[in-house]
């Protein structure tokens, strides 16, 4: 099969190589997915670039990169029902601890990690949901129903905000956002009943006030360290807040007592590691959603396997409208 590899971290041009590699048939257990996109996410562009703490090699002698994909199921191994043989399918965790991701024709790995594709559905937006679609979906609705509840979602206009607003409007909540002025009407677009610029001084006051003087029920969070005091401020009592990113302020200060004298729960989302109950729920919210054409996942760029160097750099210039995709066809 063909596929990107690389075998030392680097910038994407110097390190990223289109090779003829061995395909592996499944094991007990297992499918073979012929792939037709594969997702191109941050976490990837920084395991490549060796940008993890303490990290100073890669983890196997060749890597092919990325954790999200789409295709069709082409084989299956012992234990798996035949009648998959065929289905279109989304990927997650596709090189999570594993040496061969998604930037290849084909990928085996074991049939828990192929999510069945709804028919009205594109291959192209089933490569988006393993990681962005999943960490949407689990932070917003993690602790239960949300219909009737006012939840802040912060950074708005990003790949995991902008389909957050979507969920939790199909969810039946109001929604607050924060993002840039430059993407007010993106955000609103998606579904956002307020959007404020995060950048404002007075925000904690001004997302009170916008949720009729009330505190929030729930937070989804992309940048926990920068808004810890806001969220302290602003979330309600027996309150939720999911955060899953904190790269401007890795070492924030806890204000422990003001959120544990509101009971609220704190929970630390890392996508990869959900359990199979709760990553199988979230799944399902996806898969509904895009039935009910409540999710539109768009797409900046599609890429082939000999330009996956440019799509990584895509992903490294931030500040994208969309999903970065490569064309594994």
């Amino acid at each position: 099969m063909k596929a990107v590899t690389y075998t030392a971290f680097g910038p994407a041009a110097d390190v990223l190589n289109v090779q003829e590699i061995e395909a592996r048939p499944p094991a007990p257990g297992e499918v073979t997915v012929d792939l037709a996109y594969s997702g191109v996410n941050p976490s990837d562009v920084k395991a490549r670039a060796g940008a993890r703490p303490g990290v100073t090699k890669p983890p196997f002698p060749v890597v092919v990169p990325h954790s999200d994909g789409s295709g069709i199921i082409s084989a299956v191994g012992d234990g798996v029902d035949n009648s998959r043989i065929g289905q279109r399918v989304w990927i997650w965790n596709g090189q999570w601890q594993r040496a061969f991701g998604t930037a290849a024709t084909q990928i085996t790995l074991p049939a828990e990690q192929v999510v069945d594709l709804p028919d009205p559905v594109s291959l192209q937006t089933g490569a988006i949901l393993g990681i962005p679609g999943l960490t949407a979906s689990h932070t917003v609705f993690s602790g239960g129903e949300i219909e009737g509840q006012t939840l802040l979602i912060h950074g708005g206009a990003g790949t995991v905000g902008f389909l957050a607003v979507q969920l939790a409007k199909w969810g039946g909540a109001r929604v607050i956002s924060t993002a840039s002025p430059r993407n007010f009407d993106r955000v609103k677009d998606a579904g956002a009943d307020i959007v404020l610029d995060y950048n404002t001084p007075d925000l904690p006051e001004q997302i009170i006030a916008a949720n009729n003087s009330q505190l929030v029920n729930r937070i989804v969070d992309v940048e926990f360290g920068q808004n810890v005091e806001i969220d302290t401020a602003v979330v309600a009592e027996n309150g939720r807040i999911n955060a899953f990113g904190s790269a401007q302020e890795m070492s924030p200060t806890l204000p422990f007592y003001p959120l544990m004298f509101k009971s609220v729960t704190l929970e630390m989302v890392l996508v990869y590691l959900l359990t199979s109950e709760v990553r199988a729920a979230a799944a399902l919210r996806l898969n509904k959603a895009l039935v009910a054409n409540a999710l539109h996942c768009p797409i900046q760029g599609v890429y082939s396997l000999e330009d996956c160097a440019l799509a990584h750099q895509a992903v490294e210039a931030g500040k994208r409208s969309g999903a970065i995709l490569i064309e594994t066809i």
